[in-house]
């Protein structure tokens, strides 16, 4: 870990863990280019604006991929498939916020009036556990990272989105 000096912690309100990483992810959008970037595989800009559900301005946007990218939780390059497009990948930092996104969705499903569809893969993860969530961590660190993924298991990427469609499919309707 990572220890800042006395002037870098002059500049934030507190040296308190929890306090730093609100600073970081606490306003109302950096959680959910993460989530889209995890969970929706979304890399691109255009993705990214045009295919959350929530609708994010595109001056948000642009700000939050700034100061994510600022904080080292994003990386921006070159789309080696399509020049003129930007290809955005997680970092380490931003993979091992799985658990974190786990316990925030098992948290809102638990207290807040949620969708099926939208709930079905914080449900499958928060079911999965922590060997559930290890191996979703690989698979974004192949996938952001280059890291080469275990060939004896299935995708998890798959099994979440695998979820969501059925539950789509049903109607809305899930069980948990």
């Amino acid at each position: 870990m990572e220890r800042k000096s006395v002037a870098e912690a002059e500049q934030h309100r507190s040296g308190c863990p929890i306090n730093l990483s609100l600073e970081v992810l606490g306003d109302s959008w950096s959680l959910v280019v993460i989530r889209d970037i995890m969970f929706g595989n979304r890399r691109h800009y255009r993705q990214l604006l045009g295919e959350s559900e929530e609708g994010i301005a595109s001056n948000i946007l642009s700000s939050r991929l700034k100061q994510l990218t600022d904080h080292g939780l994003v990386t921006k390059e070159q789309d080696p498939a399509h020049k003129q497009r930007q290809l955005y990948s997680l970092t380490e930092k931003a993979i091992q916020l799985v658990p974190v996104l786990v316990q925030l969705g098992a948290w809102g499903r638990k207290f807040l009036p949620v969708s099926p569809e939208l709930s079905i893969r914080a449900k499958v993860l928060e079911d999965g556990g922590p060997q559930l969530w290890e191996r979703f961590m690989a698979e974004l660190r192949a996938v952001h990272l280059g890291v080469p993924a275990a060939q004896d298991e299935s995708s998890v990427h798959h099994e979440l989105e695998q979820a969501y469609r059925e539950v789509v499919d049903a109607g809305g309707d899930s069980s948990g």
